[in-house]
């Protein structure tokens, strides 16, 4: 079976009502103008998900969060967002383990896994984010990270959730520094990646979507996505603007 390409916009700490507004207008009419063979989506800050949501309902455009709360269930949870709430308001798709979150906020690898499974009992698809930091990829250490933070998610939630799951490369020394993995680099972390869920459902592990997100734009976009096992991307300033997120889903 053919791996669909996704191209998931992550607006991160960015947007306005004025923005969601112009930004889904400008997405529809290049949608409209020409055919995107790819899976679209964007995520934008909580506030403005539902907004994102009901502008986009009648495109073939999906709708995320950037994150999720790790608790299980309704509570004294102030500030939480709960996986529950998100499928409410029509999200698709949670980010989970995004290295900012890992690095500013100290989810370990447990929490993210926490994060994986509370989003699939809500029927969401999680993307889980993993990669390594410059230090670790100039020690040698990239493969030990990912093995690390995938095999986590893969002992607490099984094999089978990547049925339904999707998993993003983010290198961390690529993202917002205007760097990017090369294509030779990107695809040796994704077959690594693919590697480790093939060794316990080959069927899964062919048929997951693992996008690379680090600093793609429209002109590099089409080298990374040449690559075997790069199925598209997690795309960060680049999507802030219609055009430009359409330009990268047309690649």
């Amino acid at each position: 079976m053919a791996r669909k390409r996704l191209v998931a916009g992550n607006w991160k700490l960015y947007g306005s009502v004025a923005q969601v507004q112009d930004f889904s207008a400008a997405l529809k009419q290049g949608l409209q103008s020409a055919s995107v063979d790819a899976e679209l989506l964007v995520c934008p800050p909580y506030p403005y998900l539902a907004q994102m949501q009901a502008l986009l309902l009648e495109a073939d455009v999906n709708v995320g969060a950037q994150n999720l709360a790790e608790p299980a269930g309704p509570g004294a949870y102030t500030g939480e967002v709960s996986a529950t709430m998100l499928a409410d308001i029509g999200c698709s798709y949670v980010i989970v383990g995004h290295s900012e979150r890992r690095q500013l906020y100290a989810e370990d690898d447990t929490a993210v896994a926490a994060k994986f499974a509370r989003a699939q009992d809500a029927g969401l698809t999680p993307i889980l984010c993993v990669g390594e930091t410059l230090e670790q990829r100039e020690s040698g250490a990239m493969q030990e990270v990912l093995r690390r933070q995938l095999g986590t998610v893969l002992a607490e939630c099984g094999v089978a959730a990547f049925k339904r799951a999707v998993v993003a490369y983010e290198p961390v020394w690529a993202i917002g520094t205007g760097r990017t993995a090369s294509p030779e680099q990107a695809q040796e972390a994704h077959a690594f990646l693919r590697a480790q869920v093939s060794a316990e459902d080959a069927t899964i592990g062919s048929e997951l979507s693992i996008l690379y997100g680090g600093s793609v734009k429209p002109d590099n976009a089409a080298q990374l996505f040449a690559c075997e096992d790069v199925d598209g991307g997690l795309i960060g300033g680049a999507s802030l603007e219609a055009e430009s997120l359409l330009a990268i889903a047309r690649v």
